[in-house]
């Protein structure tokens, strides 16, 4: 589903590698990650929820058919500090695996035995026209949280301190409210925060009952003194 600005595409699991027979001159070209995003959209506008799912399932069923299995951790690890705009790392992981990236992204890439991987876009950015949530100025509070939804106790580990604390949220709440939330409950002098659950990053847009947190867990705030605005791209 969804087109990119460019050769990617999203094929099924089973054309997600193919042996590099034809290939030889392609995959001997290596050319550094590109330090920019993926232009797409999709065919049908998605939520980042929906997104994220499509992800999942993609790193779950991958590995399961060709190729490697230590080249889809460490694409999937690049993937993710792609989404994080850290192309530094990376490269540095693309460069420790022995990736080659013909044309400077991870849409189309080789191992070093000559394999080829094919990531769908829906795995490195999300598409130009994503659904926005806006939501009514009425159904707002202090810290811009949704009055509706199902009010939920979500357990905080906070990187300072490695203190659990309990935050009360709704379940139509996004990450950025509840981080907003915490901020003001915890003091955090409007701190980055960054939120893992299940060693998955939380991305802002979603909405607390997305993320399927069960109530025993712990979610992970990482916490860096330094503010910095979060660029939704």
């Amino acid at each position: 589903m969804g087109g990119c600005v460019g050769t990617a595409r999203e094929g099924s699991a089973s054309s997600r590698t193919s042996s590099a027979e034809g290939s030889t001159s392609m995959r001997g070209k290596n050319v550094p990650l590109r330090h920019e995003r993926i232009r797409w959209k999709s065919d049908m506008p998605l939520t980042e929820g929906q997104v994220r799912s499509k992800r999942d399932e993609f790193w779950d069923t991958a590995p399961a058919f060709e190729g490697r299995r230590e080249i889809w951790d460490a694409l999937k690890a690049a993937a993710l500090a792609i989404e994080n705009q850290d192309y530094d790392l990376a490269q540095a992981i693309i460069d420790g695996a022995n990736i080659t990236l013909p044309n400077g992204a991870l849409t189309d890439c080789y191992d070093e035995l000559g394999t080829r991987y094919q990531l769908p876009v829906y795995c490195l950015s999300y598409p130009l026209n994503i659904l926005q949530r806006t939501p009514d100025k009425d159904g707002e509070n202090e810290a811009g949280a949704s009055v509706e939804g199902e009010e939920t106790i979500l357990k905080v580990r906070l990187s300072t301190t490695s203190k659990d604390v309990k935050l009360a949220v709704r379940s139509t709440d996004s990450v950025a409210t509840s981080k907003r939330k915490l901020d003001i409950q915890e003091n955090l002098n409007g701190s980055r925060q960054r939120w893992f659950y299940g060693g998955k990053l939380l991305g802002d847009r979603l909405l607390v009952c997305e993320c399927n947190i069960h109530p025993s867990y712990i979610v992970q705030s990482i916490i860096t003194e330094d503010f910095m605005t979060t660029i939704d791209s």
